[in-house]
């Protein structure tokens, strides 16, 4: 019998021999035998193969299209309402323009009203649209603010609209003005029913662009009314602007998930402090003795990364601690191995209400942050310390904020202060601080300079100098001017 080699090249010299080879005989026989001159191989082929299934069925799929507010705020302060008075029919105060859902909006503020045949009776208020490239829906809430602090204040909200309106369309700027340049007519941009012949070009434009891309309320709140309202406070009304952007997405809920937990590794670094396990070096703290690693010690703070492995101490196993109390070295190694604050000694530490600041263990550990270099510490620390401040604690905190180098804590006490500086200057830590923190007068009437230039009140800002320079008592006393240099 032939080899299988011999038949195939026999085929591929005559393919009219593919029957006289006998291959075409071996193959649907099937077998086909194979000598390769020593052994000998019969491979048996399938009877029949027969063809892959295929389910012919359809497999339900589904979706699901979620349509919600992406919501975002505004807070317009108005200051110096009784100068703008006056400044025109249809003309107005704009916002910054802020971002919300991809879109910039800014707040109008029209103190004579927009509508002419409304005389100046009421102000406008209106939400603009100021991106461009496309249609917004959105929904919007604008809110005047009671500033007596009474909280009855005047809302307009389209958030409660019925379903059968929906939200409102805003038109983008850059399609209204590419209609009247290329136009020259905005009657020709309009659909039939909103035409508007009656009225000149000009008039034509600017009712356009009032129509589609501001929403707002022509008669926001009578003028005479406000005037003598809570909502007027030292010539300043305050808008509060919410809108809520309108998007839709494809909800795929997924098949599989898996939630990988938060890490692990402060429990596991907290049981090898606990347990001491391969612990190398001795803290001795006023008698009380911390076993540690010096390799997680010197990973977690420079400062013992140069004591063990670049000083005189590698070779040493037990360090002497006499600057620290035991209770605020056990809370850093806590930190050290477990990356957060051990609140439970933070509570018991904070619990006397007649502990002064300095002595509170976060302020304690604020220190050791700022020796070791425990920059994590420090900031923990700082955000701990930063929801104490108060008119009577401001002071004691700003002056530990700034030799500590807690540079946020520092910037939160600083704002805090020209915020209330008149109850603050009244407080008894303020005394030490003018004393003993003279670095920090400058840094504040920076901070006041920054404040009175939002209000732009030049009045206060020659108070807050002449109570500044005068020690705190303003009373009898004549008002210092500002120098500028």
């Amino acid at each position: 019998m032939l080899k299988f080699e011999e038949l195939l090249g026999r085929l591929k010299e005559d393919p009219h021999q593919f029957r006289s080879t006998g291959l075409f005989d071996f193959v649907f026989a099937g077998k086909i035998e194979i000598f390769d001159g020593t052994r000998r191989f019969t491979q048996m082929m399938p009877e029949s193969i027969p063809p892959p299934d295929r389910d012919l069925s359809i497999s339900p799929t589904r979706s699901r299209s979620v349509t919600e507010t992406v919501n975002g705020s505004h807070k317009f302060v108005i200051q110096g309402y009784s100068l703008a008075k006056g400044m025109g029919i249809g003309k107005h105060i704009a916002s910054d323009t802020f971002t919300v859902g991809g879109y910039q909006w800014a707040v109008y503020f029209y103190p004579d009203g927009k509508n002419p045949e409304d005389n100046s009776t009421y102000v406008s208020v209106f939400i603009a649209l100021a991106s461009e490239g496309t249609d917004v829906r959105a929904l919007f809430e604008l809110t005047l603010v009671d500033q007596s602090g009474k909280g009855k204040h005047k809302v307009h909200s389209h958030f409660d609209r019925s379903l059968e309106s929906g939200p409102y369309t805003l038109k983008y700027r850059g399609s209204m003005c590419f209609a009247v340049i290329a136009n020259h007519d905005i009657n020709k941009s309009l659909p039939p029913q909103r035409t508007m012949p009656h009225l000149s070009k000009q008039n034509q434009i600017d009712q356009h662009l009032w129509t589609f891309s501001f929403r707002g309320y022509k008669r926001f709140f009578r003028r005479a009314a406000l005037e003598t309202s809570d909502y007027l406070k030292d010539d300043c009304l305050k808008i509060n602007c919410t809108v809520g952007v309108v998007v839709s997405v494809m909800d795929c809920p997924r098949l599989h998930s898996i939630k990988v937990p938060e890490s692990d590794m402060g429990v596991h670094f907290g049981m090898l402090l606990e347990k001491q396990e391969g612990s190398d070096v001795i803290f001795n703290v006023a008698g009380e003795r911390f076993h540690a690693h010096k390799l997680v010690m010197a990973a977690r703070s420079p400062v013992f990364k140069s004591m063990f492995f670049d000083g005189l101490k590698e070779a040493q196993t037990e360090i002497v601690i006499t600057d620290l109390e035991p209770k605020v070295f056990k809370a850093m190694l806590h930190f050290i191995y477990k990356d957060n604050l051990d609140e439970d000694a933070m509570c018991v530490a904070s619990g006397s209400p007649s502990t002064s600041i300095s002595d509170t263990l976060a302020a304690k550990l604020l220190a050791v942050a700022d020796k070791y270099g425990l920059g994590r510490l420090r900031l923990m620390c700082e955000s701990y310390m930063c929801k104490d401040i108060s008119v009577d604690s401001v002071a004691s905190i700003l002056a530990l904020a700034d030799r500590y180098h807690a540079l946020d804590l520092k910037a939160a006490c600083l704002r805090f202060t020209a915020e209330n500086l008149g109850a603050v200057m009244r407080s008894s830590g303020f005394e030490y601080l003018r004393e003993n923190c003279p670095s920090l007068q400058s840094e504040l009437l920076k901070i006041i300079a920054g404040c009175e230039e939002e209000c732009s009140s030049g009045g206060k800002s020659r108070s807050v100098w002449a109570q500044l320079s005068d020690g705190g008592d303003s009373n009898s006393r004549r008002v210092r001017p500002r120098t500028s240099h």
